[in-house]
C-alpha cells in the first residue's frame, strides 16, 4: 500500500520527495537525480492543493483559444 503524501510537512526542506521512500535530503536512496525533489508547497506555497481542484472550473475560453486577443477575434 502506497504511503499517504503528506499535504503540509513540518520541514519539507530536509526530505526528498521524488518517490515514496522519502529520504533524507542528504541521503538519497532512489538514484532519481542528484538533488532532492521539492515539496509542492515549496514551489507552489501553501495554497498548492487548491490549483486546479475545480473540475467544473475551466481557464480556458469556451473557443477554444488561450490567447486572449485572438479569443476576441473568433468571437
Amino acid at each position: 500500500m502506497a504511503k499517504k503524501f503528506p499535504i503540509h510537512p513540518v520541514h519539507p526542506e530536509r526530505i526528498c520527495w521524488g518517490c515514496d521512500k522519502y529520504c533524507a535530503a542528504d541521503s538519497l536512496m532512489c538514484g532519481n537525480g542528484t538533488v532532492r525533489s521539492m515539496h509542492p508547497v515549496e514551489m507552489f506555497g501553501e495554497d498548492w492543493m487548491e490549483w486546479g481542484s475545480d473540475p467544473d472550473r475551466s481557464d480556458t475560453p469556451a473557443t477554444g483559444v488561450t490567447d486572449p486577443a485572438r479569443a476576441a477575434e473568433v468571437g
